[in-house]
């Protein structure tokens, strides 16, 4: 097999039923159906975490949250997360090694600019975008970072809203893919979208003007010493401003599949899309009312099903079947292992994650998972693991360490909404074991930390 080129595109905080294909009805999203359509859809696939940073440390290590370097949301001021350790090997490493062009498109939040978990520091060739994800709540901000390089928007000084930073994310993505056409690839289109704060192009928002009815109002900052590096801005019609946003991107997802096309590189490109966590409600959005969760509980950072159960479908015409589905569990952390094993590259059988390139072939034993753990260190802290059709979750382990374990039984209530713990004491007594010893300590992020700012 040659090397392929690989597209993993990820969304922010879009619900799993944010898109057609998952039943959303409300507005269309008929390029990432058509995705769905072209390829195979995981039915049973999970973020890395239920917020930002976190999420991307899993996928970007193949480690889960018991074990991957960044567990929080930790800020470091002014600008940026905690950072990555320099001794960490991830994803983008492991593929520029192997001969991989990598670029990082859209929201790092991995490390603060210059520091040793800045994308240049990780095996990121080029990186255009937010390097923190605070100042990523802004779709007109002050500022990009391309590499080492703070890009002024010289259209947004002062109150001035001209530069869309997802155009322009958008625009260096595509011309990403054209300059490496020729040599094998590896893009992480990390879009913002539809992260709060709702706000886009006026023209965009009044294409859904009335359709959403009744519509949802948002104050937020507009003014002031906050403005822009935080708080949301305002919107007068939400409903209508997040319709527009998905459309935005679903349509930057239809430009991708056209330049692979043009360029003539689709059939040797596997493209996977997928979102960071569940549904936000920040800065007006309304996930209930477009359904965003689907049948699942919960929203970003719970650890139910809706925070942390994403859509996944992976498009690879010359060797995924297309219109396929699976129930094969999977999770962020498996994403390194089976670019490893695509690209022909060893790697340490230390991982939490495991390739499902078997199953994307449909060719060879797929290998499956004992456990999946999840661990979240704000909200009076939360942890979760799935062993096989069976869900553990804890709720306020940090006051409560030793807290009543609550138990679903996924095959037959994937909404979590009967607790079955009091009739199933020996896998209540497993999921804990799992939870005791799925982590290791960490000298940052610590269920008694009270230092955390959640601001993903």
């Amino acid at each position: 097999m040659s090397k392929p080129n690989i597209i993993y595109i990820m969304a922010d905080d879009l619900g799993y039923g944010d898109v057609g294909f998952n039943g959303q009805s409300k507005f269309k999203t008929p390029n990432i159906d058509r995705l769905a359509a072209e390829g195979m859809v995981f039915t049973q696939h999970y973020s890395g975490s239920t917020v930002c940073a976190p999420s991307r440390s899993t996928l970007m290590t193949g480690l889960h949250t018991g074990h991957t370097p960044i567990r929080g949301n930790q800020e470091v001021q002014p600008e940026g997360q905690y950072p990555m350790p320099e001794k960490t090997y991830t994803l983008t490493e492991m593929l520029k090694g192997a001969g991989y062009k990598t670029g990082v498109f859209g929201k790092w939040g991995l490390g603060y600019p210059g520091s040793e978990g800045d994308p240049n520091m990780q095996g990121v060739d080029e990186f255009f975008g937010y390097n923190c994800q605070r100042l990523a709540h802004h779709y007109y901000p002050y500022y990009l970072w391309h590499n080492q390089e703070k890009v002024p928007l010289d259209g947004n000084t002062g109150h001035r809203q001209e530069d869309y930073a997802t155009d322009l994310i958008h625009a260096k993505a595509l011309n990403f893919i054209e300059e490496n056409k020729d040599c094998p690839f590896f893009l992480f289109y990390a879009s913002p979208i539809p992260h709060a704060e709702l706000l886009m192009p006026q023209e965009k928002i009044d294409a859904f003007k009335g359709k959403f009815l009744p519509e949802k109002q948002y104050q937020g900052e507009d003014d002031g010493e906050m403005y822009r590096i935080g708080p949301y801005g305002s919107q007068e019609q939400c409903h209508a401003a997040f319709a527009a946003m998905v459309t935005e991107l679903d349509q930057q997802v239809g430009d991708l599949l056209a330049m692979l096309e043009e360029l003539g590189i689709a059939e040797n490109t596997l493209l996977i899309f997928t979102s960071d966590n569940g549904p936000h409600q920040e800065g007006g959005a309304d996930p209930d009312y477009f359904n965003s969760n689907g049948i699942y509980r919960g929203y970003k950072r719970d650890l139910y099903e809706g925070g942390i159960h994403v859509p996944m479908i992976a498009r690879w015409p010359a060797q995924v079947e297309p219109g396929t589905e699976n129930s094969h569990i999977s999770a962020f952390w498996d994403v390194m292992p089976t670019m490893a094993e695509i690209a022909g590259i060893s790697i340490s059988d230390t991982l939490d994650g495991i390739s499902f390139l078997p199953t994307l072939l449909g060719e060879g034993k797929q290998a499956v998972h004992d456990y999946l753990y999840w661990e979240f260190h704000e909200k009076g802290g939360r942890i979760a693991a799935r062993k096989g059709k069976w869900k553990g979750v804890r709720y306020n382990v940090q006051n409560d360490p030793g807290g009543a374990l609550e138990l679903y039984d996924l095959s037959l209530d994937p909404g979590e909404t009967d607790n079955v713990a009091s009739d199933y004491s020996d896998v209540v007594e497993d999921l804990i074991g799992i939870m005791e010893s799925a982590r290791t300590d960490s000298d940052v992020f610590r269920f008694n930390a009270s230092t955390y700012l959640d601001v993903e």
